[in-house]
Formats: structure tokens, C-alpha cells, sequence
């Protein structure tokens, strides 16, 4: 399918706030076709000039009752039926289309979160698929619903306590789910999704990774000037790495890798990365290290925000500094800096309503999104803002990045720092964790499971606990254990270890971290909790 093909079937997602919102763009694009995210309340013509064939309305925090409650622009409704564009509301974007169009939503006499069943009351449209009295499990997150429907439109699924789960009305092209197809624990989500775009929508998939190689390598080509030099911050991570790789392959030697050491690396990791960057993938890399700079300064930080903001403000001080050399050196001042901030990470950092940016509310800031300083003198390339970890891999893999780097489990910019709670600097918590974490990551290694988790790492307990080791009183500190499955790092579930390894797992780290006499499991899920600690 060519350019012009792929985007005559583009599905455009109007952003209300879910933190969800971006996972819907995610399982999209996984049906190769080309999904893009723009804010809810973006004008009409930014809608427009997109062209889209389909629209969904994402889900969000807001009440539709709610002063400044976010909508779509004035117009809007006139626009898709003139041009027959179909439109999917998803949780607040179907209570926004009940709302709009004439019909009734009100603050649920019971509300539903987490896991539900809903019953097909009618077959044919989104479930033609299903029968009349099928049951389905869903995810439901929402305390309004709606208790009138505007004319023409009808319920075609309810929930056990009999709220309305799901409405269509066919002629007109408006479709609601008053669920979220597609997080993984709506197990028939995907199915109602691809029956919607393909069967109902009559949407063609082409869209492939390829298409953004090509699209991103036409972009830097067109932002970069032919003279210009360029710096990349390398983490050791599979993010960075790629971004590196992929403006490498576009501009040359014009490239400059730094990878800083700011001493809340892994065991061994600045030796390891090194020897990867030079021996496998080739890129010219200048090593700093910066365990000290870093370190005096989250000294006495116990809050995760500003531990966070500081790491981000001394990442872009090395940066400018070693852009200042290489003036030096090249009689010419590096204009960019490229990151590897991947989409999860634009979402999770975005500020809460009102900012003017989007309605999603923060749950993170990540260093090289939120703690970027506004005085930044380096310009950012960011290729890979638009796409999950899945599709960073594949594009990857598209360039000859090795596989085993590839498979690499993510690790966060600020480092260890969102693995110690508390003062990073107090005693020595950042070497037990190294160990702790070093014998957990090869041990999974060992045991042949590395690639069937997400991602996998210790935490450190600023808690210290009362043991019996070598027939004495012991009094201190336990390890966490984390590991994950999932698809995009948006949504997770814990992994499942057989309990020998556990057991076994637990021994070696008691005996062999000095320090440690307990060992934790975090069996918790995203949502609740976010993957990584603080």
C-alpha cells in the first residue's frame, strides 16, 4: 500500500485524558494501520486537514458535568456525518456522544472499576459476532453513565448491574463503548476492535515499520542541516540505542554518542554497554563519567519528582558542556540532541488539566520529557516519540541492531534512583541493590525466562527488618523483587515464578548480599501501581 493509501485510512484518536489513550493508538497501529493522537480539544480544522476515516474518543477523567469539562471543537458532529466518518467514544468519549447529540448522562447510582461483565443485548453491529445473552469480561472505569440515549440510538450491551456498556446508532456512524476494549484485560477487546475498523468502517491495513523508517529518516534529513552536527544521549537502553542507530544511518559521522555514568548504573553496566557500543553496533561513543556530579546533588532528596527533575537538569548541563567541547574541537556548535522518549513516557509526564497541553494527568515525570530545563540550549530529535517499546525493537531489528541488545529489558533514565525510595545516597543502597539485582536478572537468565518477561529488576527497602543469620540477630534491610508481562509497558500483569526458583533465588541473595536478610515478591499489577518503584 503506498503513502497516499495508508493515510486515506487513517484512524484519528482525539485525546480526553485516559492514560489509556495512547495504548488505543498502540493496539491500532498492531493491526497495521496508521493511528495517530492529537488533543481532544484540537480545532476543527486540525481534524480536518488530517482527513481520517475514523475517529475514536478516548476515555479521560473529567465528568461530562464538569465546569471546562474538555470537548471536541464546534463543528465537529456536522463534519463527520457530511463526510461519513465513522466515530468510536470509548468510556467519557461515548457519555461526550450521548451528551452532544441530545441524549442524558448522570453520576452512576453505582460505579464500576476493574474487571466487569457485560451481557449483549443486541447482536449484529459492534458484537455481530456474539449472540443476544453472551457474557464477556471487560475493564470498566467510569462513575457516570449514560440513562438516555439521543434519538436513533440504541443499547446493544449492558453491565451485570445493568448500566448501559455499549450503544451504536448504524445510520449515522456513532458508535460507544462504555469499556476499554483495549487494555489486555478486556480478553475480547481486539476482536470488538477489529470488527469495528474492518467490518463496520471498512478500514484497509498496510501501515508497516518500514513506512516509519523511511518517514523518520525523510524527517531528520529535512530538520538537520547538511553542515549541522548532532549530539545523542545514549543510556545503554534499547530506546536510545535505536535512536542513535537510526540518525546514524541518516546523517553519518555528524553524529556524536556520550554515554554518562551518573552512578545509578547496573552492576558492571558502564563496562558491558561500552564494550556493545564499540565491539557490535559501531557508533562513535565518549564515555563520562559523572557518579560524583550526580550524586552530591540528590544528596538529602528523598521526593521521587525531584529527584527526577534534578537527574534531568544534570543530564542536559553534561550535554551542553560536551557540546561546548566539541565547538571546541570542531569550530562548528552541535544544534541537537537526540533522545529516545518513547510514547509511554510523553503520556505518563504529561501535565494535569489546564496547563494547556493535554487533560491527562501526571503520574510520572520522566528525565528526558519532564525534566528537560525551558533555558535548554540544544534543540531535541526525538524519532521514536510516536511509537511502544514493540515497535521500537522491530524498527530495530529493520536496521541490524543485534537481537540480543534488542531483547534487552528497559531501564529507566533516572537509573537506579526510582529503585532506592528515600535518599539514594544513604550508606551503601545503591551497592546492595547492584547485587541484589544482578543476582536476579542472571538467575532468570539462567532458569531461560530473560524473554518471556517484560521487564525485571530489585528494589531496595529503606526499611530495616530483624533476621536470624549464622544463629545471630540480624537487623537489616529486604529486596523487592519485580518482574512483569506485558505488551507496551502501559498495562502489566506480575509474572508467575515457579516456586523452587523462588525459594532458591531468595537463598542466594540473603547469603550472598551483605546487608539484606528478607526477600519481597511484588505481585501487583499496572494499574494500580506503575512498573517501576520510586
Amino acid at each position: 500500500m503506498d503513502a497516499e493509501d495508508v493515510k486515506s485510512n487513517l484512524v484519528l484518536i482525539l485525546d480526553f485524558g485516559s492514560q489509556y489513550t495512547h495504548l488505543i493508538t498502540r493496539r491500532i497501529r498492531a493491526l497495521n494501520v496508521l493511528s495517530l493522537c492529537i488533543n481532544g480539544t484540537s480545532s476543527l480544522k486540525s481534524i480536518t486537514d488530517l482527513n481520517p476515516r475514523v475517529i475514536i474518543l478516548s476515555g479521560g477523567p473529567h465528568s461530562v458535568h464538569a465546569p471546562n469539562a474538555p470537548c471536541f471543537p464546534p463543528g465537529f458532529i456536522e463534519y463527520v456525518e457530511s463526510n461519513k466518518v465513522h466515530v468510536l467514544g470509548i468510556c467519557y468519549g461515548l457519555q461526550l456522544i450521548v451528551q452532544q447529540l441530545g441524549g442524558e448522562v448522570r453520576v452512576g447510582e453505582k460505579q464500576e472499576y476493574g474487571r466487569m461483565d457485560i451481557e449483549v443485548t443486541k447482536a449484529g453491529g459492534l458484537f455481530a459476532n456474539e449472540k443476544v445473552g453472551d457474557w464477556q469480561s471487560v475493564w470498566m472505569s467510569h462513575g457516570d453513565e449514560a440513562v438516555k440515549l439521543p434519538e436513533g440510538f440504541e443499547v446493544v450491551a449492558r453491565s451485570k448491574q445493568r448500566a448501559v456498556a455499549a450503544v451504536e446508532n448504524r445510520g449515522k456512524r456513532f458508535y460507544g463503548l462504555q469499556y476499554h476494549p483495549e487494555v489486555t484485560h478486556s480478553p475480547e477487546g481486539m476482536e470488538t476492535l477489529k470488527h469495528f475498523l474492518f467490518d463496520l468502517c471498512g478500514v484497509t491495513a498496510g501501515w508497516k515499520m518500514e513506512d516509519v523508517l523511511e518517514e523518520q529518516q525523510r524527517v531528520i534529513k529535512s530538520t538537520v542541516g547538511p553542515d549541522d552536527h548532532v549530539i545523542c544521549a545514549l543510556s545503554g537502553g534499547v530506546d536510545s540505542t535505536v535512536a542513535a542507530t537510526l540518525v546514524h544511518k541518516t546523517i553519518g559521522e555528524r553524529l556524536h554518542c556520550v554515554f554518562v555514568d551518573n552512578g545509578l548504573l547496573r552492576w558492571k553496566e558502564r563496562e558491558r554497554v561500552m564494550e556493545t557500543f564499540e565491539r557490535d553496533l559501531h557508533l562513535p561513543v565518549t564515555c563520562i563519567d559523572a557518579a560524583d556530579q550526580f550524586l552530591s546533588k540528590l544528596k538529602g532528596v528523598t521526593e521521587p519528582e525531584k529527584k527526577r527533575k534534578i537527574i534531568g537538569n544534570e543530564f542536559i548541563s553534561i550535554f551542553d558542556a560536551f557540546a561546548h567541547d566539541l565547538e571546541q574541537k570542531l569550530g562548528k556548535k552541535p544544534a541537537y540532541l537526540v533522545q529516545g522518549t518513547l510514547y509511554p513516557d510523553v503520556i505518563e509526564s504529561c501535565p494535569p488539566p489546564g496547563s494547556g497541553r493535554t487533560h491527562s494527568h501526571t503520574i510520572k515525570s520522566h528525565h528526558n520529557v519532564g525534566g528537560l530545563p525551558k533555558d535548554m540550549k540544544l534543540k531535541l530529535i526525538e524519532p521514536l516519540k510516536l511509537l511502544f517499546k514493540d515497535e521500537v525493537r522491530k524498527l530495530g531489528k529493520l536496521m541490524e541492531v543485534p537481537q540480543g541488545f534488542l531483547k534487552r529489558h528497559p531501564f529507566p533514565g533516572p537509573g537506579l534512583a526510582v529503585r532506592v525510595p528515600g535518599d539514594v545516597t544513604l550508606e551503601n543502597r545503591l551497592e546492595i541493590l547492584r547485587k541484589a539485582d544482578e543476582i536476579f536478572i542472571q538467575s532468570i537468565k539462567d532458569a531461560g525466562i530473560y524473554d518471556s518477561i517484560w521487564q525485571a529488576f530489585a528494589v531496595f527497602m529503606p526499611v530495616l527488618t530483624v533476621g536470624v543469620q549464622g544463629d545471630q540477630r540480624t537487623h537489616s534491610y529486604a529486596i523487592t523483587l519485580r518482574a512483569v508481562t506485558s505488551q507496551d509497558g502501559m498495562t502489566a500483569d506480575w509474572y508467575y515464578f515457579d516456586q523452587k526458583f523462588l525459594v532458591d533465588l531468595s537463598t542466594r541473595i540473603c547469603n550472598e548480599v551483605p546487608g539484606v536478610n528478607r526477600v519481597l515478591l511484588d505481585i501487583t499489577s499496572k494499574p494500580p501501581s506503575t512498573i517501576e518503584w520510586e
